[in-house]
C-alpha cells in the first residue's frame, strides 16, 4: 500500500509536516485541521447554500466540452465565492496562512486558491481521474477538507489515491485535511452510502 504522512492533531509546525509529507510521498494528511465547532459552522453554510440553490450538478471535461456524466462523477458542487459567510472567510484565512507557510517551507510557488464544496448523495462517487485539466498545469497542490460528523467505516466514500499499482484509502473524517501534489496523481472517490460533504480545491501556481 502507498504510504502517506499523518500529522497529529494540533501539532506545532503542521505546515512543515505537510510539506515533508508532500516531499516524501506526494501525499500528507492532517487530522483535526479544523475543530468540531468550526466543522459544524461550515456544515451550516452548506445547508444555507443548498437552500439558496447555489449547488449544481458537477460536470466533467473542460470549456465547451463540459458534460454531466453521473457514471463518472455523481457529486453536486458550489464554488466558495463572495458573498461569503463568516465561517467561510475564516477558512479562507486559515488556508491563506497555510499557502504562505508552505511556500516558506518548500518554495512551492503557490500563488492562489480555488475552492468549492462537494456534496455526494448516497450512491454517488467519482471515478479514477487526475485534477489537472488537459493542457493546463496551474493546479499544483490538491486539498480536501472533510465535513462529515460521526463517519463510520461502513459508510463508504473513501478517497482512494493511486501510486502505480498500489492504492491508499483515506476515510472522509470531519476536520481531516488531505493534501497531495496534483501533477499526474490519480485518485477516486468510492461510492458513498450516506451524504458526504467536503471542501475541495487547489493551490495554484501563477499562470
Amino acid at each position: 500500500m502507498a504510504r502517506h504522512a499523518e500529522i497529529p492533531c494540533g501539532s506545532a509546525g503542521s505546515a512543515r509536516a505537510l510539506h515533508a509529507g508532500l516531499l516524501a510521498d506526494g501525499i500528507a494528511v492532517e487530522d483535526g485541521f479544523l475543530p468540531q465547532p468550526r466543522v459544524r459552522e461550515l456544515i451550516d453554510c452548506v445547508e444555507l447554500r443548498l437552500a439558496q440553490g447555489d449547488f449544481g450538478a458537477a460536470r466533467v471535461g473542460a470549456d465547451r466540452r463540459l458534460q454531466r456524466r453521473e457514471d463518472i462523477r455523481g457529486d453536486r458542487t458550489c464554488w466558495i465565492a463572495a458573498p461569503l459567510f463568516a465561517a467561510e472567510r475564516a477558512l479562507l484565512s486559515d488556508l491563506e496562512r497555510l499557502r504562505l507557510e508552505l511556500n516558506r517551507e518548500g518554495f512551492l510557488g503557490l500563488f492562489d486558491l480555488e475552492l468549492h464544496y462537494a456534496w455526494y448523495p448516497p450512491g454517488a462517487g467519482y471515478a479514477r481521474h487526475v485534477d489537472q485539466l488537459h493542457g493546463r498545469d496551474q493546479r499544483k497542490v490538491s486539498l480536501i477538507l472533510y465535513l462529515n460528523d460521526a463517519w463510520t467505516p461502513d459508510a463508504g466514500g473513501e478517497l482512494r489515491i493511486f501510486d502505480g499499482h498500489e492504492a491508499r484509502d483515506i476515510e472522509p473524517i470531519a476536520g481531516r485535511l488531505v493534501c497531495f501534489l496534483t501533477a499526474e496523481r490519480e485518485h477516486a472517490v468510492l461510492p458513498t452510502r450516506q451524504d458526504r460533504l467536503s471542501v475541495a480545491g487547489w493551490f495554484r501556481r501563477r499562470i
